[in-house]
């Protein structure tokens, strides 16, 4: 269909006596005779892309109509097609994006095609964040080395990287150091709304980090995708998603004294885990939404994939416009912004009863209290008053139950390291100001920092064998805790800035000293971390801590002082002023009013403009120190970090006919709930001894080199060694150890020798003999980041199908964009339920014909003494475009197809 077809190519005015054009949803209304201002907000945004990206053929008038009728309790049976604006990488997803789309090129040039049809046809930025690692703390000039650290283990992937921004000419990069992705995309990338030709249009995108959902905290639609997902997106392929189910959540009244927003994101995440908004739209709308600063709606978007949301989405209002202002957005740019908005009558909060969502539920703003989420997921809220008698309980669980393989009485006991550290269980030795989710936010940096003013002038200070850290998610944080006059006591504490990055929220903690981790692994200590981030699961931190906490970052310094999780921060003092006098944490605990009367130093326009003028003219010597490489094709130098994918080797332009079914499969691992793309794909630490380590060495990577996984990403050899390679994954198949302890690490069985080896050792000897494999989960199987690696590396170990109880979604849909079969048990069957151990033999069946989305499908199950069992499981391949995904092999190849066949 032409798009003037419903005529909705309207003018608008921009302001200063000039008008644009846009696609205008009043005028849909009008045309169809539909009432679009019942919509929640974010399907009208939707809606836009789609009407306004309607050409006939990817994008339909059926599809305009589908969605303009969206009910807000109908079947979810239509596929959105989705026209992103832009897409944002960071550097561990984009490195292998980048990589894929290297690889690309050379099967282009192979088949005698133009490189250049493999080309970004929206912008795409790049923002280096997650490589940095905390080696130098607590010492004058850590920050500069620890970027000497990062640039000299990541020059390989860094001259990638430039080769990318001359070949590709929609690829651009922000350097190490100036932040993490989701707050530069907050202050610098988002412009609210885009300008193609006099038509405007709003800002949405898909990322390559679970976490791009902060960017809804502005009205932007958009979240977190794999890498394979974005390629197709950036490459002109709509980004297909299932009309979505949207829940309204009415925010009432406000918080109280001394609560903060990472209190209200973790209450958050508890409430609506428990609500089950896997998959769904979040929209925030009421009085309480009102209230709260746009980087608190920032921080409350950025935990969406905690909580399990596609988004957490906030409309634009005034705040939006004031936090442009902020941060240095130009006057003519928010003046088509807001008018934009207002034109299509999606500006402002809508109140009760405004908007007709899916289902609505309530939190009043003044129930929330201080809180930490821990020791293993983000969703386990526990009450400040309550970490005390929480972390104590564990130890009086079985074994099987907490996984600590403690008991009560070790709690006292205090052990000694070689250099005479004492250690007990509890004992707080990593404390990071970290993360994306709180560093964007300046009320709770600010908070940290008149804590840590109050409690160096009451002489208190933090054990100097604590990791402490600082990693403002921008340059910005810096410039404003320095002109409050902030820093100094925070460097006193040991909270001194030591990176511009991840750091400890994706595990690049850096490691304890020898010493400690040699007394932990000995007597098997119950370590913690306390962290600003959003992720706390198993291993992630560090392989050697084993409870890990998230919380504000004043509750982080607090905890630092305070030194241990059995000591309670409500009731017991944090430690003695200078006269040997307690002090408790009420003494040192800012005021809502002394946090605000310096908020107006963390929204100064010109700061902003400055910081991010030298993004391209002054990156800084070590980035402009970087050599590169010219030309459309990579040449794939010999690397560890960077290494042609083997993804479209043998590729052809007809697609080989999708397996017809399985048959004669083993399992490769049987797992429990809540297994993450942590477990599946490590972003942290490379054990020497484990496959991936055994490779680097072979290619003389010494252990000092060895960097993490996360920088590693670029090489599929490496990554595959990794897949399922955690040092915490229990796979069920691997019986306990003699004093009923669990077995933990990356090893399985295999069969029919019944030999215990690596997972990944296992999987190159079914592949060698030609059995397939399968693996099998429980609930939320592929929780956590959109790490396309958990997929990639799962189809390379040769597995066929993952079964399991129920799937994260941004790790489903990876799975169907790299070939592989994601089914779900129905009913009440799971791996425990069906007796699997892993000693069956496997086939599917049901899917001979013709694939249809959701169709059902047979499991039969081979036992070992001869019986098998029909099980009808439920194919997790959800709509028409992912079973011609899966058809082709994966989305890559199907992409490649089109742009060749172009």
């Amino acid at each position: 269909m032409s798009r003037n077809t419903l005529n909705t190519l309207k003018e608008f005015p921009l302001g200063a006596g000039q008008n644009g054009q846009f696609y205008s949803l009043p005028a849909l209304a009008e045309s169809l005779g539909v009432n679009l201002s019942r919509l929640p907000v974010s399907i009208r945004v939707v809606l836009e892309s789609v009407l306004r990206n309607c050409d006939g053929k990817k994008v339909t008038e059926e599809h305009v109509k589908q969605l303009a009728n969206w009910g807000p309790t109908a079947d979810r049976t239509d596929e959105i097609p989705f026209v992103v604006a832009r897409v944002v990488l960071q550097d561990f997803t984009g490195v292998p994006l980048l990589a894929d789309l290297a690889a690309m090129r050379n099967v282009a040039a192979k088949m005698g095609a133009d490189p250049k049809k493999i080309e970004p046809l929206v912008p795409v930025d790049l923002v280096v964040d997650h490589s940095v690692t905390i080696d130098h703390f607590r010492e004058p000039g850590a920050l500069d080395l620890n970027m000497k650290l990062e640039f000299s283990r990541n020059n390989e992937r860094y001259q990638f990287m430039k080769w990318g921004m001359q070949a590709f000419d929609t690829f651009g990069v922000v350097p190490p150091g100036f932040g993490i992705v989701h707050q530069v995309n907050l202050e610098y990338l988002a412009r609210g709304v885009h300008n193609a030709n006099g038509v405007f249009y709003p800002d949405t995108l898909v990322g390559t980090d679970s976490h791009t959902t902060m960017i809804n905290g502005i009205g932007v639609v958009g979240w977190g995708v794999g890498g394979i997902e974005a390629e197709a997106g950036m490459l002109g392929q709509p980004v297909y998603f299932l009309t979505p189910d949207v829940i309204g959540v009415n925010l009432k009244g406000k918080l109280r004294e001394g609560c903060t927003a990472t209190d209200l994101v973790l209450t958050i995440t508890e409430m609506l885990r428990r609500e089950k908004v896997v998959g769904k739209f979040v929209e925030f709308f009421g009085e309480g939404t009102r209230s709260l600063s746009t980087t608190d709606r920032a921080t409350i978007g950025n935990m969406a994939p905690e909580y399990g949301a596609t988004m957490g989405f906030f409309p634009v209002d005034e705040a939006t416009l004031d936090y442009f202002r902020g941060t240095g957005r130009t006057e003519e740019e928010i003046a088509a912004f807001e008018n934009y908005f207002k034109a299509q009558q999606l500006f402002g909060v809508p109140q009760e009863g405004e908007i007709d969502y899916t289902r609505v539920l309530e939190l009043d703003l003044s129930t929330v209290t201080p809180s930490l989420a821990g020791p293993k997921r983000p969703q386990d809220r526990i009450e400040l008053g309550q970490v005390k008698n929480t972390f104590t309980e564990l130890f009086s669980k079985p074994v099987a139950a907490n996984g600590f393989n403690k008991n009560p009485d070790d709690l006292s006991k205090v052990y000694e390291t070689t250099n005479g550290l004492r250690v007990k269980n509890g004992d707080v030795l990593i404390a990071a100001i970290t993360s994306c989710t709180n560093t964007s936010n300046p009320s709770v940096l600010l908070a940290a920092g008149l804590l840590a003013k109050k409690a160096v002038e009451k002489g208190l200070h933090v054990a100097p064998h604590i990791k402490t850290s600082l990693a403002p998610g921008s340059r910005v944080v810096t410039e404003y805790l320095q002109a409050a006059g902030l820093l100094p006591y925070l460097e006193k504490l040991g909270f001194g800035v030591t990176a511009y990055g991840c750091t400890t929220c994706i595990g690049n903690a850096g490691d304890l000293t020898p010493e400690l981790n040699a007394v932990i692994t000995q007597n098997d200590i119950v370590a913690a971390a306390v962290l600003s981030g959003n992720r706390n699961f198993e291993a992630r931190i560090h392989p050697n801590i084993r409870s890990n906490f998230l919380a504000s970052p004043p509750l982080v310094v607090a905890y630092a002082i305070i030194g241990n999780m059995t000591r309670d921060l409500m009731s017991e003092p944090v430690g003695k002023d200078q006269n040997g006098v307690d002090v408790y944490l009420g003494d040192i605990w800012p005021t809502t009013q002394e946090v605000g009367e310096l908020m107006r130093l963390a929204m100064n326009a010109d700061m902003f403009k400055k910081n991010y003028s030298d993004v391209k003219n002054n990156p800084g010597k070590l980035w402009e120190d970087v050599s590169s490489v010219s030309g459309q094709v990579y040449n794939w130098p010999e690397s560890t970090y960077i290494a042609e994918p083997p993804f479209f080797a043998d590729f052809e332009m007809t697609p080989k006919a999708a397996e017809s079914g399985i048959t004669g499969a083993r399992a490769l691992g049987v797992f429990g709930d809540s297994i993450t793309t942590d477990h599946i794909s490590p972003a942290g630490s490379i054990k020497e001894d484990g496959p991936a380590g055994k490779y680097l060495k072979e290619h003389g990577v010494l252990k000092a080199d060895f960097n993490s996984y996360g920088s590693r990403r670029g090489n599929h050899e490496v990554m595959m060694r990794g897949t399922f390679a955690n040092v915490r994954i229990k796979n069920k198949m691997i019986p306990p150890k003699a004093d009923g302890s669990v077995v933990e690490g990356g090893l399985t069985i295999h069969q029919p020798t019944g030999e215990q080896m690596s997972i990944y050792d296992a999987a190159m000897k079914y592949i060698a003999d030609g059995v397939p494999t399968m693996v099998f989960g429980g609930e939320e199987y592929g929780t956590g980041s959109s790490r396309d690696w958990a997929a990639k590396g799962t189809q390379l170990l040769g597995v066929k199908a993952v079964i399991a109880r129920s799937f994260e979604r941004i790790h489903r849909s990876n799975l169907v964009g790299m070939g592989v079969l994601p089914l779900q048990f129905i009913g009440s069957d799971s791996p425990e339920t069906l007796g699997i151990t892993g000693i069956e033999t496997f086939d599917l069946k049901g899917l001979e014909g013709e694939i249809k989305p959701q169709q059902q499908a047979t499991l039969v199950i081979h036992r070992a003494d001869g019986t098998s069992q029909d099980v009808q499981v439920l194919l997790r391949i959800d709509t028409p475009i992912e079973v011609d995904y899966y058809k082709h092999g994966g989305i890559l190849p199907f992409v490649l197809r089109q742009l060749l066949a172009a």
